[in-house]
Order: C-alpha cells, then structure tokens, then sequence
C-alpha cells in the first residue's frame, strides 16, 4: 500500500511518518520511506544525524538517471529527455517493487534507523529563483507511477506541508493519504481545504489528530473532521525526547499512542487497492501537464506516450 501523511507545517506528520515507518518496520513488513518534503527532516526523526542526513543521495539530483532506467524499452518514449514527471509507464518500461533490489535502490535508497530510506534533497540555494520544488518531488511521482506493490507491502511518503501537494498529480499516487490535524482551528481548516481539493479525485482523506491533551481535544477534532478522524495520538513524552535526540525503541512510545498506529494500519490495510483507477488518473494528470506546458516544451505531444492498454499491477512482469 502507497500511504502519505499529509498536514500542517509543523502538525507533527514527519514525526507520525517516521513512527508509521518504524512501527511496519517492527512487525516484518515490507518498507520503502521517501521524503517528499521541501523541509527535509524524516532522515533526521528516523534517528539519522544532521552529517549522515546531508550525505543521503538526492533523488531530485538523479532524476535523468531515473528515467533513463524507469523508461526501460518502452517504444512510446525516445530518451529520457521525453520524459516528464507525469509519464506513465507502458509495455517496455521497468517497474519497481517495494522490495528487492535495482539500480536505483542501489543508489539512492538507504538504510536509516533500520528503514529503508530515499530522498527527495533540499531546496538548494542554487535552486533559488531557477527552480521549483515541485520539479525535484518529480522524481518521487515517476518512481511511484512505477511501482508495483503486493499485500503486505507498505510505501510511506511524507509529503509538503499543507496544499503544496496539489502542484501536481502526486496526492493521487496513494492508496491512503493520512492528515496529521492538531486540534486548532487552523490545522482544520488545512484538512478542510485538503479534502475539498482531493474528493473532486476520488480521493479519501483519514484524519489522525496529534498533540491530543484531553477529550475536548478530541471532541474539538471530531466536531471539525466529522467521521474522517481514524485515530489521535496524545502529547508524547516519548517523541519529546526523540526530538531532542534520544532515540529510543518503539516499544518504550505510550501505548496509547502504539494503539493508534495499530489503528493507522488497520485502516490501511482495509483500503481496496483499484489498479484501474491508478493508471487512469495517472494518464490524466499526464494529458493535463501536457496540454499545460509539458508539449510546448518537448515541441511534440507528449500524450503519445500513453499506452492505453497498458494498466499498471502485480500481473505485469518486473524487468530490471
């Protein structure tokens, strides 16, 4: 299952990422974790210090090498130069799994408080005035309209904080997307422009409170959020300390709060994967770039590259 967590800056949804993220790890599941956030702190909550965080590959600094190898022999697409961050795959491209071994993973991917870890790298001050973030969280959307994952599985993206995420067709790339909503007025009205924007694709938001003192927090939270609240974790003496640097194991976090993330999985191993509509919408959000910039650009029509018998799912072979 492809789940991000999704929120407020500073809501506490890298935090809840890492946790989610260390928790699957726990129970044996299958893992890859990306950080897809311009502030990029997961490597840093997975218990990563600031030197071993800035020395992770950038997967916003390979996105050639990306595509050169996503591209595979898909006749539909001539170079990696065709390629954009919407393209989908087709008969010929190489598809990723969760686990296993690649090129890519090989490069980019590494181990980080025992969780399987890439990055998307941060907004560098040559990026300043040049570019868009939103171009180096290219990378993890053709990664991930890429990527087959089977039950049991599990790919945990934290995403930009608050709207951001609607730059592109990313919010469109998970089976779940998970809102870390503080109980303040302004962390709801973030969840209510989130689902507004989201429900007009189909796609569900569940709501995990965080920073829970008492039950007129949550009373305040299920008066805002309705049924879409899932789960609440309460202040964290636990994530206090991981903020300041002591690390300590799972099983030490509150076990309410253990609870909730049991609650987190549960819902998103109760969501019914729709590989249909995944390759539907991603040929959408690909014929949408196109006719906004993406064909300008190339000088030829890029929804050429759509191979409209090609659906994306764990029946397609895997070519390395």
């Amino acid at each position: 299952m492809k789940i991000a967590f999704v929120g407020k800056g500073g809501s506490g949804k890298t935090t809840l990422a890492a946790l989610f993220a260390r928790h699957l790890v726990e129970v044996g599941a299958p893992l890859l974790a990306i950080d897809a956030d311009i502030n990029q702190h997961l490597a840093a909550a997975l218990g990563a210090t600031e030197d071993q965080a800035v020395l992770l590959p950038s997967l916003g600094d390979q996105l050639r090498e990306i595509k050169e190898h996503l591209r595979g022999s898909n006749p539909r697409i001539a170079s990696a130069d065709a390629m954009v961050k919407t393209t989908p795959p087709g008969r010929g491209s190489r598809l990723l799994r969760v686990a296993g071994t690649n090129p890519l993973y090989e490069k980019l991917v590494h181990d980080v408080g025992g969780v399987r870890l890439a990055v998307t790298g941060p907004f560098a001050t040559e990026d300043l005035g040049v570019a868009c973030y939103h171009s180096k969280v290219g990378a993890v959307e053709l990664l991930l309209n890429h990527l087959v994952d089977a039950t049991g599985e599990y790919v945990v993206v934290d995403m930009t904080a608050g709207a951001d995420a609607f730059a592109s067709g990313l919010f469109t790339r998970f089976d779940a997307t998970f809102l870390v909503c503080e109980p303040t007025l302004r962390s709801a009205g973030v969840y209510r422009q989130y689902r507004d924007h989201a429900r007009d694709f189909g796609v569900r938001v569940h709501v995990v409170g965080n920073k829970v003192d008492d039950d007129s927090d949550v009373e305040f939270l299920r008066r805002h959020v309705g049924s879409d609240l899932h789960a609440f974790l309460g202040r964290s003496a636990y994530v206090k300390a991981a903020e300041r640097g002591s690390l300590r194991p799972l099983t030490e976090l509150e076990p309410a709060n253990r609870a909730a993330l049991d609650t987190i999985r549960a819902r998103t191993d109760a969501v019914e994967k729709d590989w249909a509509t995944y390759t539907r919408q991603a040929h959408e959000f690909h014929r949408r770039n196109a006719s906004a910039w993406a064909n300008g650009r190339a000088g030829h029509d890029l929804t050429e590259q759509i191979d409209p018998e090609f659906v994306l799912g764990p029946a397609v072979p895997v070519h390395h």
